[in-house]
């Protein structure tokens, strides 16, 4: 391939046609599919390494006094983790387009252990920030795994394994919380981090064993061109940019929900103690479920009607919480139903996304896929933002009202691409005809 991106007569990214097209490309020497041990092993490694990045936030309290941050400014125990994470998708996730992947996932995983041994015996502020940073910066070793795992995994099963790579992404992230609430109450919060850098090193040394070697197809490019590259991608891959975006939306009002939720749960209405809110987040978790099946609806080109569902899943979400009265154990267990709803709406998207833009060439998959992982998280931080804000002008109420806005604004968006203008769909927003 050339130094130069798109530099040859290749078409538009984004405007390739329905994935199937794109999908059917012939196998590329030296690959062989992952096995079903070799996707669950995967699948746990995700959720591992995105755990770390969520062990913080119900120790916040007991960190910041540790630290001696001032209670205004103890969201940095949490924000520096990631701030690494939001770096590292931009600056290591898109080297996967031109290192060899299995010894770059070890690279990136032994950052994080590095991270978290140093947090585990950081008594101090510019030490543990950095460890932090570090901590995050090796958990984006997560969206390297799945442009690679992508890569190996048959065109007609690429969603289904796709999904089931962020059922554990999502099962790490919800089981993150109330585990570090309980080993933190059984020993002290450094044994969280030290529990979780023990449990990296394990599963980096099988994965050491397990792991195929993948070289890309990009090998020649440099790292200054690989980032300068990026720009170009966003701006010429409209794929890429509608896919984000509506991930975005969807993923700011799951922060919403999760920013403010637990507000309302410890509040006057319902008085949920911490066990209680955490066996809350526990029922959230079923909603991750929803990855394969929005996987396998996309490897049948229904990834239009997918779409639409788990937009409406995710708007209807936060419609279920008006239906009792506020405090009543019907508005307790709609929470509970708009939790697992929002979690399913979400989580289905994400996977949708993703196996859209793994369409595209494979030269490009982990740019794309850094791209798409940080437009998103900037969708989530203003999520987490508007939920605080909310929560705080006019409580639950107007919370839900913003957070039902948001999957519908993205809907709308979506909209554009719906039947009266289904051959732009295919060829634009890589959107197969159902």
């Amino acid at each position: 391939m050339s130094n130069t991106l798109l530099s040859t007569p290749r078409p538009h990214l984004g405007r390739l046609g329905p994935p199937a097209a794109a999908d059917h490309e012939p196998a590329r020497a030296g690959t062989a599919p992952l096995s079903r041990s070799l996707v669950a092993l995967l699948a746990v490694a995700v959720g591992v390494l995105a755990a770390n990045l969520y062990y913080a936030q119900p120790l916040v309290a007991m960190i910041s006094r540790t630290l001696g941050l001032l209670p205004q400014a103890a969201g940095l125990v949490v924000t520096m983790t990631q701030i690494g994470y939001g770096l590292g998708v931009l600056l290591i996730v898109p080297l996967g387009d031109i290192l060899e992947n299995r010894r770059l996932i070890l690279t990136a995983m032994s950052v994080a252990v590095i991270g978290l041994l140093g947090i585990t015996v950081s008594t101090h502020l510019a030490p543990y920030f950095a460890f932090a940073l570090a901590t995050g910066l090796g958990a984006s070793t997560v969206q390297i795994i799945v442009p690679y795992a992508a890569h190996f995994a048959p065109p007609e099963r690429r969603g289904q394994i796709v999904g089931t790579l962020m059922s554990g992404l999502m099962l790490g992230i919800m089981l993150s919380r109330p585990l570090s609430g309980l080993l933190s109450g059984w020993w002290s919060w450094h044994a969280v981090f030290l529990i979780s850098a023990g449990l990296m090193t394990v599963l980096a040394l099988v994965l050491y064993a397990r792991l195929p070697v993948r070289a890309p197809e990009s090998r020649g490019l440099r790292y200054p061109q690989l980032l300068a590259s990026l720009v170009r991608l966003f701006v010429q891959t409209p794929l890429l940019r509608r896919r984000a975006v509506y991930q975005a939306f969807l993923f700011g009002a799951f922060c919403l929900f999760w920013t403010a939720s637990p507000l309302v749960l410890a509040g006057p209405q319902f008085g949920l103690s911490q066990a209680q809110i955490a066996l809350f987040a526990l029922v959230g978790v079923t909603g991750a479920v929803a990855a394969p099946y929005a996987g396998r609806a996309a490897d049948r080109g229904l990834i239009g009607v997918a779409t639409t569902v788990s937009m409406l899943a995710a708007a209807g979400s936060f419609l279920l919480g008006h239906l009792w009265t506020p405090g009543s154990p019907g508005a307790l267990g709609a929470l509970v139903a708009s939790a697992v709803l929002l979690d399913a709406g979400g989580t289905a998207n994400l996977v949708l996304g993703q196996r859209a833009i793994f369409t595209l060439p494979a030269e490009y998959r982990s740019r794309l896929n850094g791209l798409y992982i940080a437009t998103i998280f900037v969708g989530g931080s203003c999520g987490s933002a508007l939920g605080a804000w909310a929560y705080a002008r006019g409580g639950w109420a107007l919370t839900s009202w913003i957070g039902l806005a948001l999957p519908l604004c993205a809907l709308a968006m979506f909209a554009t691409e719906l039947p009266g203008r289904r051959a732009r769909v295919a060829s634009v927003a890589g959107i197969a005809p159902e």
